[in-house]
């Protein structure tokens, strides 16, 4: 990529948003104004946007029940969403659930080699995060080295057991369909999920050892949906440092208390609750309990939530976009990108000033997405 200049926008800073110039040097945000010059009056350049939890890659890689052949088509494809809604880091969130089918260990093993050895070669930074249950104490001896072998830095923890109706011999709601779409007898399903829940007194000890393991290579771990205090804190325990979406102010207000990183969903934020009925994001959000905000299962949502708390005066543009750029970077500990300051990775998003759609997107200096109006002053060049 050729040395540029922007020259015209509105250029997100610490202060906020300026008329300034911006200079790109190859891979990297640039000193001074060298480079040819762009023009980009009514446009908005912001950093790129850091997405540390998404599973809306799943309807890339499996659009239809048994269409999951080709992989690396799903992750191009994916990369392309991704880009076009202006994110230039994504973490993958990945299951390796009980659930089974597109959650399955086998699957998993399908997206991680196909993540592994198709991202090099993409333009957007994209990276893979396992979700574990964890009950499914069989995998826990192997995981470390699995996870290694997958390139997986990033694990989180998560129980989706319906332990409630478990405890009672009863079968959870929408349980057949469940096992259908996983491809078993639902009394085998229910069988399974009994057993599961039977060995519950064991996951306590077992994850203390795989968590230790896993912080002996510097993986880092996440625990998921947390409501309770006692929960969150036995975590902490464990080395696990992010709470992602926890379910309750007391959850929250337990991790910020730690000093971990809070994560909430954006989706939850763009439709002023939670689906759940969990407690608000946008209320934990203005109570100051937000490091960052992940796209969840919407890659829209991220570039939505930070407009929309902006706008409804949550707190300044710059402190809003923050929750989804140097936010986020900060928790995975990538200190190169999430700001616009020299030296930085050019991690870039360019936003319509009028419309606040995203016309042009650009990771390590390569534009990864680019349409309409933008298109046409940079190809006059």
């Amino acid at each position: 990529m050729a040395d540029l200049k922007l020259q015209g926008a509105q250029v997100l800073g610490s202060e906020g948003l300026a008329c300034a110039d911006l200079a790109i040097a190859g891979d990297l945000i640039g000193e001074g104004s060298t480079g040819r010059a762009v023009d980009l009056d009514g446009f908005l350049v912001l950093p790129g946007i850091v997405d540390l939890h998404g599973d809306g890659f799943e309807r890339h890689l499996a659009p239809r029940r048994g269409a999951m052949k080709e992989m690396a088509e799903g992750i191009v494809a994916t990369e392309a969403e991704l880009a076009a809604n202006g994110i230039t880091t994504a973490v993958l969130a990945q299951f390796v659930s009980w659930e089974g089918g597109l959650r399955g260990p086998e699957f998993a093993d399908q997206v991680f080699t196909a993540i592994r050895d198709t991202a090099p070669a993409l333009v957007t930074d994209l990276r893979a995060q396992l979700r574990l249950e964890i009950h499914l104490l069989d995998l826990y001896d192997g995981l470390p080295e699995r996870v290694t072998a997958w390139g997986v830095d990033y694990v989180v923890f998560n129980d989706h057991l319906p332990h409630d109706r478990l405890s009672q011999g009863r079968k959870p709601p929408r349980m057949v369909g469940q096992a259908l779409k996983a491809g078993r007898n639902p009394d085998d399903h229910f069988d399974m999920m009994m057993r599961l829940h039977a060995q519950a007194d064991k996951v306590p000890e077992a994850l203390d050892r795989l968590c230790a393991h896993l912080h002996e290579k510097a993986v880092r771990m996440g625990s998921h949906d947390d409501a309770t205090k006692a929960a969150r804190d036995t975590w902490h325990r464990r080395g696990i440092t992010i709470a992602e979406f926890p379910e309750t102010l007391e959850a929250a207000e337990a991790a910020r208390g730690a000093g971990d990183a809070v994560i909430l969903g954006a989706p939850n934020v763009v439709r002023g609750g939670s689906h759940k009925g969990n407690v608000s994001a946008l209320e934990l959000i203005a109570m100051g309990l937000c490091d960052a905000v992940a796209s969840d299962y919407h890659y829209p949502s991220p570039r939505r939530a930070a407009l929309m708390l902006a706008k409804c005066g949550v707190a300044d543009f710059a402190t809003c976009w923050q929750l989804v750029s140097e936010g986020p970077a900060r928790v995975l500990g990538l200190q190169d990108r999430g700001t616009l300051q020299p030296g930085k990775r050019a991690d870039i998003v360019i936003l319509d000033a009028e419309t606040q759609r995203v016309a042009a997107t650009m990771a390590a200096g390569r534009f990864s997405y680019m349409s309409g109006e933008i298109a046409a002053r940079f190809m006059s060049l």
